[in-house]
């Protein structure tokens, strides 16, 4: 009795839309008609939509930037804010408080930064000789601006990170220093395998997160220009929102948890040669 609210919460809000989506994926539907059920026809013209392998190619090009970058900046700050240095609670806060900030808000903010005229970021680069740049109008620099902002919001990643690193023995540390043991090796054989289980979650999400880009582009780029951040989910909003093809877009939804599902599971199997659990074994 106590959680059959959630329980009709997930059924109504969760679990009936996921099966009705696979069901209008193999239907023609626009919401105003009754859904016509043609098979797979809508996956079989998802292979020969241009749009469709363009915000494959655009998502991708976003995750292998983004994504490794990200993790490497949200480690180095937690090794960094996990010193004895002044003001250390000030720092952390500060560094975790922008990924509070919700992805309109944030969007908003960056699009004055890269404003050509008056952007933050062009007067900053004035500064090297360099001219001011169009970020979101040249197709060029749309997706570097886009990959940019996604280091706003790495405050959460390094808490993480930062909880990861307060693990590590210290006396490991000391004994990998009496050894004579730099600093790198010490991170690369003492630090980075004890932590390897929270950087594949971050690895994880990470990933899972920059397939789903979408406010960014929304708000932002409207997928331009000339559909240089046309993410996958922006062209499942075009599609099933100004297009009207519910049935349509419901497919390219299912590909696209098929493909996260994937890409995980080769995560999870070549996580097998750089994570390390404390009971020796990842299985």
């Amino acid at each position: 009795m106590f959680v059959s609210p959630w329980v009709i919460g997930f059924i109504v809000f969760a679990l009936f839309p996921i099966g009705a989506s696979f069901y209008y994926s193999f239907t023609e539907y626009d919401i105003i008609h009754s859904p016509v059920f043609v098979g797979v026809q809508n996956y079989t013209e998802l292979f020969k939509d241009e749009q469709f392998w363009n915000s494959i190619k655009v998502t991708l090009q976003y995750t292998f930037f983004s994504v490794p970058l990200t993790l490497l900046l949200s480690l180095s700050f937690a090794m960094l804010i996990n010193q004895k240095i002044p003001f250390r609670g000030f720092f952390r806060t500060a560094m975790y408080f922008p990924s509070m900030i919700s992805g309109v808000s944030m969007s908003l903010l960056f699009f004055w930064v890269f404003n050509p005229q008056a952007g933050l970021f062009n007067y900053g680069l004035s500064f090297f000789g360099i001219e001011p740049i169009h970020w979101l109008l040249d197709q060029k620099y749309a997706m570097w601006a886009l990959i940019i902002m996604s280091f706003w919001g790495m405050g959460a990643g390094m808490l993480i990170f930062l909880a990861g690193l307060q693990g590590v023995p210290a006396s490991l540390l000391e004994a990998a220093k009496l050894d004579g043991a730099g600093r790198w090796r010490s991170f690369w054989n003492v630090t980075f395998p004890i932590i390897s289980p929270v950087f594949l979650f971050q690895l994880i999400i990470g990933m899972i997160d920059s397939f789903q880009v979408f406010t960014q582009a929304y708000a932002m780029t409207q997928g331009g220009p000339n559909y240089s951040t046309w993410f996958y989910v922006y062209n499942i909003y075009v599609n099933a929102f100004k297009n009207f093809r519910y049935g349509y877009a419901s497919a390219m939804s299912w590909l696209l948890l098929l493909a996260v599902m994937f890409v995980t599971f080769l995560i999870m199997k070549a996580s097998n040669r750089f994570v390390h659990y404390e009971g020796g074994s990842n299985t």
